[in-house]
This record gives structure tokens, sequence and C-alpha cells, in this order.
């Protein structure tokens, strides 16, 4: 029987993963010196080679993991690029991931062994080959998919005020939001639940905790900023 696989060349899957946070206010991404040539040294995102015995998703997570000390992540594929790079020492083929965490979740251990730093979205260096660009094809998907899905609370903690949800989706959308329209729309879903606890940090006053209910959405899963 021909085996038709030998016939093809074979070449590395990677997973390049753009991880965002949200601190101070700001959209915050993730970034580590590069580690191996070509290109030691320079600015680059999280990322891992793929295993034989892995999905794509499966990378990505324990790429996210291994560098931020989170398990559980939320992240989405967003595009595969493939061209050939001239100053490549050998063919790779790219699947990008964005990942949103708590900042305040981060193994700060890690940060250290790994070299890895914050920096505003709107202040990202040269990354190394196309990276820059695989970071603007993942901000706009996250914008677009902000708009229709809750996926915003997973920057937050557990609980939140309105006030840092509204923030979040300043950061991300880079733009700023009527107070009074956003707090009616959120207010009306009902998985966006109000608890009993209050933040003193934030305010004089105290300002009410809200959390996000999973299960609630579950069941009503239509959103629209």
């Amino acid at each position: 029987m021909k085996n038709y696989y030998s016939e093809n060349t074979r070449f590395y899957v990677v997973v390049d993963c753009i991880v965002f946070g949200f601190d101070n206010g700001k959209l915050k991404l993730l970034i580590r010196k590069r580690a191996i040539e070509p290109g030691m040294g320079e600015w680059t995102l999280c990322g891992a080679f793929v295993r034989e015995n892995e999905d794509l998703q499966d990378s990505a997570n324990r790429a996210i993991t291994s560098m931020t000390g989170i398990k559980q992540v939320f992240s989405q594929q967003v595009k595969t690029y493939g061209n050939v790079k001239e100053d490549a020492s050998e063919r790779v083929i790219s699947v990008a991931y964005y990942s949103l965490i708590n900042v305040k979740d981060y193994d700060v251990e890690l940060m250290d062994k790994y070299g890895l730093r914050w920096v505003d979205i709107t202040d990202v260096p040269r990354l190394w080959g196309n990276l820059n660009q695989v970071v603007d094809d993942a901000l706009d998907l996250l914008r677009k998919r902000i708009k229709i899905e809750p996926i915003g609370f997973n920057l937050l903690p557990e609980l939140f005020t309105l006030t840092q949800l509204q923030h979040v989706y300043e950061a991300v959308l880079g733009g700023e939001i009527d107070k009074r329209n956003f707090r009616k729309r959120i207010k009306n879903l009902d998985f966006i639940e109000k608890t009993d606890k209050i933040d003193k940090l934030s305010s004089k006053r105290g300002a009410a905790l809200f959390r996000f209910n999973e299960k609630a959405y579950s069941e009503h899963p239509f959103f629209r900023l």
C-alpha cells in the first residue's frame, strides 16, 4: 500500500497566543523576549510548538498556562498564517489564539522566569516577524466579539462594579461609552447579577458589586452592546 504522506514535506506548526489583560483602565498585551534564533532577543508573543498528541486548542492552553500559571483560560482562534518567510530556518505554520485573563490571577514569578512584560495595547513595540499584524487581527476580532458575546468578564475578577465593566469595554473598543445608556443596557441583562456586596475602595459611598451568571447566559445567549 502506497504511503502518500511520505511524498510530502513535513513542517512545523506553532500556536501564537495573544494574551490580553486589563489593568488601571488600560487593555494590556503580554509580550516576552524571543529565546531562539532567528530573531533572538526580539519582542514576541507567548507560544509553543504543537505536539503530535495535541489538538491546537490544547497546545494554546498549555502555552498560556505554562507562562501565566492560569489553568482555565478563555481563548478563541483568530487565524492561520502560512506565508513563506525567507529569513526562517524552517517552514512554520502559525495558528493564532487570543486569550483574556484577569491580571490579578497571574503568577508573577513566571513573569520573571520567562522575561514577560505587560504593555499597553496602544504602545506595542516592534514584534518579531509578522506578529504585529497578528496582534492587530486578534484585537479586531476581540472588538467584534465583545459586542455580541459577554467575554469582557474574563478580564475582570469574579466580582466587579458596573464602572469597572464599562472601563473594560471602553479599553477594548478604544473610546468612551455613554454611561447612562451602558448601564441601562447592562441592568436589563439577567445574566449580570447584582450581589449584596459593596466595593468601598473605588468610591466613598461604595459601589454595588456584580457577577456574571454563566448558567443564565447559556439559557439566553443573545447579547449585543
